[in-house]
């Protein structure tokens, strides 16, 4: 009995934590883009339902711990992008091609290697670009509301140390209950979820502005880490059959205000990993149990949407911003690990998180297109160089990684990582 409630805690936990992490950042996204307060219910509601659907059917089917869930990026994206004209029916066409986008990338595999050789630092430069504004919430947030604001960051900074899995939804509470102590109470916001169905239209600019940045945010910042997860612990399973299951029910669900869904990459090592169970060939409960605890919160996302309005906007977007810091440290790292893309990436991410807007398309786009720019600009000078520029070559001095073998990097010689048992690939 113990041995088959394990797995089924660990995808409970996975839910839990996933949920009261990210949903503010969701919620916060949903309005920024031009959602109202139905819409962006039914957008939360639509989006649990989606993950929980997904990850069941495919945890049954590939017996693999495969674990669903929204874009986080992808929302942060929205409140960097701002309301587009057309107002939301137009985000929400936008969200629907970027659904179409990820299911064409498991179609077409060459699309997928487009978007693989989009270079990392670039990726990570945008992300951290898009990021900044939120992450930087909590500071203003202890400006501003400091009586709020601060037992909410203390408790996060505490539990970081001690129990970092539990740092975001223990602070998500403190704020809560911050918000029943200062606000106006539940009693006057209705609970209830709700299903509110918003006919999508399209524009040039949203497409460009909105659909083309969130799917390659979702793609680069979801959908290959959350695939490196399940690699670590030795699985293998289909990319295609993932991201065309992902990818339409990204598209069904942006009429209800959806606006991704993705694999999950951080909190998908809590089901994939041992303390799911100790045979890799049952972890794939914990993947099931988590699709079915995912629908049971949105039918509570009602709840979860009122706190959220009722709350200082200020207050919500410090614990986005909280949630985000862990995403922001690993888009900066992979933004600046090669010396040679560094320069193109500061580029990129300095005019992503400036703002801009130019042509009615968010400064998401233009970063990218800027630090292209960039890089194709230094590798012309690169190549166009001789080997006279360069200087005369002393052949006295040895080369340093000379013995060091091919896969030496600066850091020392390549160490190959141990690989986990794979369970069944179904």
């Amino acid at each position: 009995m113990t041995r088959m409630l394990q797995p089924v805690l660990a995808g409970v936990v996975t839910t839990v934590v996933g949920f009261a992490s990210s949903f503010a950042v969701v919620l916060a996204g949903l309005r920024a883009v031009g959602a109202d307060e139905r819409q962006a219910a039914s957008g939360l509601l639509a989006l649990c339902v989606a993950n929980g659907v997904v990850a069941v059917w495919l945890g049954l089917r590939q017996r693999i711990p495969i674990v669903v869930a929204w874009s986080t990026p992808g929302a942060a994206l929205l409140v960097a992008t701002g309301t587009v004209q057309g107002g939301f029916p137009v985000a929400v066409g936008a969200f629907a091609v970027s659904g179409l986008l990820l299911t064409a990338a498991g179609l077409f595999p060459v699309l997928g290697r487009w978007i693989a050789a989009i270079p990392t630092p670039i990726a990570g430069a945008m992300l951290a670009g898009v990021l900044l504004d939120l992450c930087v919430a909590p500071v203003r947030a202890l400006a501003e509301i400091p009586l709020t604001a601060g037992p909410v960051v203390l408790t996060w900074a505490l539990l970081s140390r001690f129990a970092r899995r539990w740092a975001i939804p223990v602070a998500l509470l403190v704020a809560v209950v911050a918000i029943a102590l200062t606000g106006p109470g539940l009693g006057a916001v209705d609970m209830r979820p709700v299903l509110e169905v918003t006919a999508p239209s399209w524009s040039a600019q949203a497409m460009v502005g909105i659909a083309l940045p969130l799917f390659l945010v979702t793609m680069a910042s979801q959908n290959v880490p959350g695939m490196a997860v399940l690699a670590g612990y030795g699985y293998r399973p289909p990319l295609r059959g993932i991201l065309v299951s992902t990818g339409l029910a990204s598209t069904l669900g942006a009429p209800l205000g959806g606006h991704a869904v993705n694999l999950a990459a951080i909190s998908a090592a809590l089901s994939a990993g041992p303390d799911a169970d100790p045979d890799p060939a049952r972890r794939w409960i914990a993947s099931v149990a988590s699709g079915v605890s995912m629908i049971v919160l949105g039918i509570g996302s009602g709840l979860a949407t009122a706190l959220v309005l009722l709350s200082p906007p200020l207050l919500v977007e410090a614990v986005a911003g909280l949630a985000l810091l862990g995403a922001l440290v690993s888009a900066v790292v992979s933004a600046v690990a090669d010396p040679e893309g560094r320069e193109a990436a500061v580029v990129t991410f300095v005019v992503t998180a400036s703002g801009l807007t130019l042509l009615g398309v968010g400064a998401a786009f233009w970063g990218l297109v800027a630090g292209g720019l960039m890089t194709l600009l230094h590798r012309r000078g690169k190549s166009a160089r001789t080997p006279a520029d360069e200087g005369p070559v002393d052949e006295t001095v040895p080369d340093r990684d000379q013995d060091r073998g091919p896969d030496a990097g600066e850091g020392g010689p390549y160490m190959p990582q141990p690989v986990r048992p794979a369970g069944r690939t179904g």
